[in-house]
């Protein structure tokens, strides 16, 4: 059965920084595609980031060059690392990734919270 445990949430102040990961246990495979989206009550789910196993990566308008997206692969775990954080940063994030077999894992959610 496979898992992915997210960590790396927690309350931060205005121009602050948080790194979240995203650990994979169990059989997944071979992973094709890793993403971090959040996710606000009233508004529509955001793509913020995402890599591929050839480490092409994507960010949304919203958070390029603050936020910075990398992958272990040997240890299937995905990071963000995110600077400068805005209160409108303020959000559940998830992680999920793609395998190879078509199947997608999601993460619990951690929830970010950008507030002095």
């Amino acid at each position: 059965q496979v898992q992915l445990v997210e960590s790396g949430g927690g309350l931060v102040q205005p121009g602050g920084s948080l790194r979240l990961s995203c650990a994979a246990s169990g059989s997944i495979g071979s992973i094709r595609n890793m993403v971090w989206i959040r996710q606000t009550p009233g508004k529509a789910r955001e793509v913020v980031a995402s890599i591929t196993y050839g480490r092409s990566t994507y960010y949304a308008d919203s958070v390029k060059g603050r936020f910075t997206i990398s992958s272990d692969n040997t240890q299937n775990t995905l990071y963000l690392q995110m600077t400068s954080l805005k209160p409108e940063d303020t959000a559940v994030y998830y992680c999920y990734m793609d395998s190879d077999s078509q199947s997608r894992y999601w993460g619990q959610g951690t929830q970010v919270t950008v507030s002095s």
